[in-house]
């Protein structure tokens, strides 16, 4: 009797979603911060949105470089007061929150930041043909690796790896993480282990394959704490994910990837300015400042790959396909 009831209780734990998304943990994670002129930093402020100098929504793993880069950028800018600033998931961003009205825990979040920022152009050049989004530039780069606990105690050595039955993963989700969505799922198709590791799932705060992986709804804040925890042993993130842990004493380790299996070729950070912007002239301020020599060191210190010159240079969008 007791085994049968904890079996079913194990396989409901492994297909019941868990509520881990933009609704529930406003404030929660630094994902939602509004940044003062006078160093002050609020958190959870949705209604910031509609009245910050400058609000800007950008791919969450970015959430570590933020205070500096906002702090430096108001340095130069005294006359921008508050930044209102979100990093989350972009597809949540730019389905959820930019094309219909989102909200966060119950709180309405403004449908027209004065930037949005994505590890994949092609919502950029969607905006644009919504007639949302003109110019662009690409301002970072990234990688994929994979995050291990200290020490590496089941000796990971590389993606081959993710073929084992041993392993316990957490994976960002390929709705909504456009680092699974677009590069983490096809290093696994190039590596032959898609359907092995993911079990075709399409799901997020899920088992993708129960007991086995686990799909995240935030990954830069949810596998770092599964493996402390040991409840996952691997996952995939992006590099600077594991600088920022390591640096925060947290105990995690990294197991590099080498190209083009990481991505890195392909990994480029695209930011523009919507033209409903409350905020035009301080969005053109904030675009200018990031191509400067100091907002790129900000972003090489923690791990991201320097955009060239070309690159930073405000260009029209492509025009999107038919």
């Amino acid at each position: 009797m007791f085994k049968a009831i904890r079996n079913t209780f194990l396989a409901i734990l492994f297909v019941m979603p868990l509520a881990a998304d933009a609704t529930t943990d406003v404030g929660e994670g630094h994902d939602h911060r509004t940044f003062y002129a006078d160093g002050k930093i609020e958190y959870g402020k949705i209604g910031d949105s509609y009245t910050a100098d400058l609000v800007l929504y950008l791919a969450g793993n970015q959430f570590m470089v933020m205070e500096k880069l906002i702090r430096d950028f108001q340095g130069k800018h005294p006359e921008v007061k508050s930044v209102f600033c979100e990093t989350i998931p972009p597809g949540q961003i730019f389905k959820g929150q930019i094309l219909k009205q989102g909200e966060i825990a119950g709180q309405k979040i403004a449908q027209n930041p004065d930037i949005f920022a994505s590890v994949n152009i092609n919502h950029l050049i969607q905006l644009k043909g919504k007639d949302l989004m003109d110019n662009h530039i690409i301002y970072t780069h990234n990688k994929l690796e994979l995050m291990v606990a200290e020490g590496n105690p089941k000796n990971i050595k590389g993606v081959e790896d993710l073929a084992r039955d041993d392993l316990v993963q957490s994976h960002p989700n390929p709705l909504t993480e456009g680092i699974f969505k677009f590069y983490g799922s096809e290093m696994l198709r190039d590596a032959g282990l898609y359907e092995k590791v993911t079990g075709g799932a399409k799901c997020k705060s899920c088992w993708a394959v129960p007991g086995k992986t686990w799909f995240t709804s935030r990954h830069h804040r949810e596998t770092p704490d599964r493996i402390e925890n040991s409840e996952a042993d691997v996952g995939i993130v992006w590099t600077t994910e594991v600088v920022h842990a390591k640096t925060e004493g947290r105990k995690i380790d990294g197991v590099a990837i080498p190209a083009p299996l990481n991505k890195e070729e392909k990994v480029g950070y695209a930011i523009g300015k919507l033209k409903a912007g409350r905020n035009q002239a301080n969005a053109d301020r904030f675009l200018a400042y990031l191509a400067t020599d100091p907002a790129q060191e900000i972003y090489t210190e923690y791990g991201f790959g320097r955009a060239s010159a070309e690159e930073l240079k405000l260009k029209p969008l492509p025009e999107p396909s038919k």
